[in-house]
């Protein structure tokens, strides 16, 4: 099983597809590093010699910030944004859309699940 960035890729997975379990890669990224290692993107993970791997590996240190770091820097701009108290920051704090959403309706994912109000009792005949 090929370990990169921390991630074990999927052995039955085309390489292309396989990259796309890393944090940070797209598909279009993947298509970038496959292409820059000189590595076909139709191989399956479990094919891949080490020194492919190695290739591989290391084009993407050059190119792209992947897992931890990038989740770091995205987790050290949205505390920024918090600590200057911008509105962002705000509306990230209090867990409401950040992006100019509506909230009356809709932003569920966000707000979480709604509160049920508990309907009046009917008669008994």
């Amino acid at each position: 099983m090929a370990r990169i960035a921390g991630v074990d890729l999927p052995r039955e997975k085309r390489l292309e597809v396989a990259l796309t379990y890393i944090y940070g890669i797209g598909r279009s990224s993947s298509r970038k590093i496959v292409g820059e290692a000189n590595v076909s993107p139709d191989v399956r993970v479990k094919n891949l010699t080490e020194d492919e791997v190695t290739r591989v590996r290391r084009v993407m240190e050059d190119l792209f910030k992947v897992e931890g770091e990038l989740r770091r820097d995205v987790g050290m701009n949205t505390k920024r944004l918090i600590d200057i108290g911008s509105y962002r920051g705000l509306r990230h704090r209090r867990g409401l859309p950040v992006r100019g959403q509506r909230t009356h309706t809709n932003a569920r994912t966000r707000k979480g699940p709604r509160r049920r109000t508990v309907g009046a009792k009917r008669k008994k005949k």
